[in-house]
């Protein structure tokens, strides 16, 4: 991995790369003072994987930084700070953030942190390789036979079920919507790609409302619909994330909190819903919030790795 840290303090700065090289976990590219010396396609130019920056800079800030280079930079970014605002952090993740990292520096949290990040980043790369060579072999050889299309749908929808057991959804009222829309995006796949595009939360929702409702529905029963299907997911997801919390509560080594949970969700919300169990605070009185389009986007990318992988075949 490459890293770059933008931090003020040259002892922070020290601190990380001495943490990045003691543990073998890849190369400081460069370093910076301020945000002001970075640039998002620079970033991109120089392979910048892993982006550390400081949220309290003398020039341009860490917010105001990830402003300018959102939409160009492709890497993660990790900040890091001593403020605590709720308001400040809340900002930097809606602008998409990947962890917030407190001062002082913990050797701990940063080598933890790192290393989910890279396991994202190993992800979303298994994702692509798949993608690219799956958009490959159809765009290559065009669907063999419909019977074919059919088989590869089957199995498809076989391993969802799988996974929304890992998951903890099976039984839950919108375990049937998430197989609807895995199914959506398995026909959509077929002719489109995803490398530039995938359909809108909106998209998909009107999909399998129109496809649940046929063809004589009204516009009114369709939005009803949609909106239905909406919370029902959201219900979904939500005890899916208690779900994970409840086992990295008893034990954060759990295999299935290992490999599920830091894909699914970001790693604040489940530690925060951690908290909350620990507090016995009631699950309607959380705050929590999910992220429904991340929640399908990597539910179906994680149906075809395990596919490709032929994992389901032998569990």
């Amino acid at each position: 991995m490459r890293f770059f840290i933008t931090d003020d303090d040259s002892a922070i700065r020290s601190i990380l790369s001495q943490i990045i090289e003691d543990e073998d976990l890849g190369e400081v590219v460069e370093e910076a003072e301020d945000g002001c010396l970075l640039e998002g396609h620079i970033l991109n130019l120089k392979q910048i994987d892993i982006l550390f920056i400081d949220l309290l800079m003398p020039i341009r800030d860490g917010i105001e930084t990830i402003r300018h280079i959102k939409g160009e930079f492709s890497g993660k970014v990790i900040m890091i700070s001593q403020v605590e605002s709720k308001e400040l952090i809340g900002e930097a993740y809606s602008l998409g953030i990947d962890y917030y990292i407190s001062k002082p520096i913990n050797r701990i949290e940063v080598l933890t942190v790192i290393r989910k990040v890279m396991e994202r980043i190993n992800l979303e790369r298994s994702i692509n390789d798949i993608q690219t060579s799956l958009n490959s072999l159809l765009n290559f050889n065009q669907p063999k036979s419909d019977k074919s299309n059919i088989l590869n749908e089957k199995r498809i929808l076989e391993v969802g079920e799988f996974l929304l057991a890992e998951l903890g959804i099976v039984g839950e009222n919108g375990h049937k919507d998430l197989i609807e829309i895995l199914q959506y995006l398995f026909k959509y796949e077929l002719t489109h790609t995803f490398e530039q595009h995938f359909p809108t939360l909106k998209d998909i929702f009107v999909q399998i409302s129109k496809k649940k409702l046929g063809l004589s529905a009204t516009q009114v029963d369709i939005n009803r619909e949609i909106k239905a299907s909406e919370q029902r997911i959201r219900r979904a997801i939500t005890h899916s994330l208690n779900h994970f919390a409840s086992l990295g509560l008893t034990d954060f080594s759990n295999p299935k909190f290992e490999n599920y949970a830091s894909k699914f969700f970001d790693f604040t919300v489940v530690h925060q819903r951690i908290k909350e169990l620990q507090k016995n605070t009631t699950i309607h009185a959380t705050q929590t919030r999910v992220n429904t389009k991340k929640f399908i986007q990597v539910f179906f990318y994680e149906v075809k790795r395990l596919n490709s992988e032929e994992i389901f075949k032998y569990r």
